[in-house]
């Protein structure tokens, strides 16, 4: 009897030990950066679209210092939104799916398809490595962007190859995020030999008087241009030596009109 309750408790403990090894083996998969830092906010900064201030009857000689900050934003949009529409298209979708933890490879993967000028297979795979979790994601299975970033999610990158008939690194997105409201997200035109490498975009979220700015540096002008604005009236101002042959701020009202910056 004593023999039976001894073999008894062995079980007992076999099974508790086998349970907790199963338990161990359930690994939270890491958390994907938010799809701020993949794909730059152009949307609060004023347009003549979007802006109720704006008055159409006034000339365009009026909106000078706006207007030549909306149309280097506008470049990047464009580019961005249409140059780079199937990789962004795959990053935003990837939300919508779960991840399989595959403990051979002790690594994530998120498979899906996506639409994007037509159907395209996706898979995000995210693997930890000391405090950092690094990211690969496969479109048809071409390695179409890569990158690090922290565990807390505060900061990382992200590399773009052009495309699949030009796998050649094209763009590095270098972001870093304090809070909802101190936040910063850099393009960096890094194609190799290619005239405009250097060319960059730096948009960030700050909680100084002017909430946000944009720096946009073009590398065949050799020329920077500097942009801030106060999201909630959208009045700004500007700075770029090219433009107005001076290194003074150049501002609009929240109607988007010139005024002086003293004012």
């Amino acid at each position: 009897m004593k023999t039976k309750k001894i073999f008894l408790l062995m079980l007992i403990f076999l099974f508790a030990t086998v349970a907790c090894e199963k338990e161990e083996e359930k690994k939270d998969a890491p958390v994907i950066p938010p799809e701020s830092t993949f794909l730059m906010n152009f949307s609060d900064f004023a347009s003549a679209d979007t802006s109720k201030s704006f008055d159409g009857s006034k000339s365009i000689e009026s909106y000078i210092n706006w207007g030549h900050s909306y149309f280097n934003v506008a470049f990047w949009n464009l580019f961005i939104t249409v140059g780079l529409a199937i990789p962004v298209a795959s990053f935003v979708e990837s939300f919508n799916h779960e991840a399989i933890y595959h403990p051979d490879d002790n690594n994530w993967t998120w498979s899906y398809n996506f639409n994007a000028g037509g159907i395209h297979e996706a898979e995000l795979t995210g693997y930890i490595e000391s405090d950092t979790v690094i990211w690969e994601m496969r479109i048809d299975n071409f390695l179409w962007y890569y990158g690090h970033s922290h565990l807390n999610r505060t900061g990382g990158y992200w590399i773009l190859n052009e495309s699949q008939n030009q796998p050649t690194e094209l763009l590095k997105i270098d972001w870093n995020r304090e809070s909802e409201d101190v936040a910063d997200i850099k393009y960096i035109n890094i194609k190799p030999d290619g005239a405009e490498n250097g060319r960059y975009i730096f948009y960030g979220k700050t909680t100084d008087e002017l909430n946000r700015f944009y720096d946009i540096y073009n590398k065949g002008a050799d020329n920077l241009t500097e942009i801030e604005w106060l999201t909630t009236d959208k009045h700004g101002r500007v700075k770029d030596f090219n433009k107005f042959c001076d290194d003074l701020w150049h501002c609009w009202d929240s109607t988007l009109v010139d005024v002086d910056c003293g004012k």
